[in-house]
C-alpha cells in the first residue's frame, strides 16, 4: 500500500459532496502496456436539481491508464458523494469523467451514464476523451437499452 493513500485500509466516511471527495491514485504496475480498466457502478444515485427526487443510473467507466490508476475505494467514495448532490444527468456524467481525467491523466477515458427514466424518459449520457487508442480491446459496455417492463 502506498504511503500517500488516506482512505484505503482505513475508516473513511462518504464525503458530503463531490467537491469534497478526494480521488486518490496509485502507480500503474504496467506502464507502456495498452490495457483497459473498467469500473461499473450499477446503483449510482444523485438528486434532481429541480424536484430533489432521487435519480438512479448504471455508470460504466472505461479507461486506458498512463502512469497512474484511480484507487477503487476513493472512486467508490467519490461516486457515493453524489447521493445528496443535485445536478442534471449530463452534469454528473461528464463531471465524473473530467474529475477522473484531472486526477490520473489517463491515455483515454469514456463513461456511459445509463440513467433510469425521469418523467417517463430515460436519459443516457456518453462521454469520451477522444478516439480509443489503436489496437485496444474495447468490449461493449454491456448495459441493455431501457425497455421498461417489456
Amino acid at each position: 500500500m502506498a504511503n500517500d493513500l488516506t482512505q484505503l485500509g482505513r475508516p473513511a466516511a462518504i464525503p458530503a459532496s463531490p467537491q469534497e471527495a478526494k480521488l486518490e491514485t496509485v502507480a500503474n504496475p504496467h506502464p507502456g502496456t495498452l490495457y483497459l480498466v473498467r469500473f461499473a457502478a450499477p446503483e449510482f444515485t444523485s438528486l434532481c436539481p429541480v424536484t430533489g427526487q432521487p435519480d438512479f443510473a448504471h455508470l460504466v467507466i472505461d479507461y486506458v491508464p498512463e502512469a497512474r490508476l484511480v484507487e477503487s475505494k476513493s472512486l467508490k467514495l467519490f461516486l457515493a458523494s453524489f447521493r445528496n448532490h443535485a445536478a442534471f444527468h449530463e452534469a454528473c456524467t461528464v463531471g465524473i469523467a473530467k474529475r477522473l481525467i484531472d486526477a490520473m491523466a489517463p491515455q483515454w477515458l469514456r463513461i456511459g451514464g445509463y440513467w433510469y427514466p425521469r418523467g417517463g424518459m430515460p436519459i443516457d449520457v456518453f462521454y469520451q476523451s477522444g478516439p480509443p487508442p489503436a489496437g485496444l480491446w474495447l468490449p461493449d459496455q454491456g448495459v441493455a437499452p431501457y425497455r421498461g417492463r417489456g
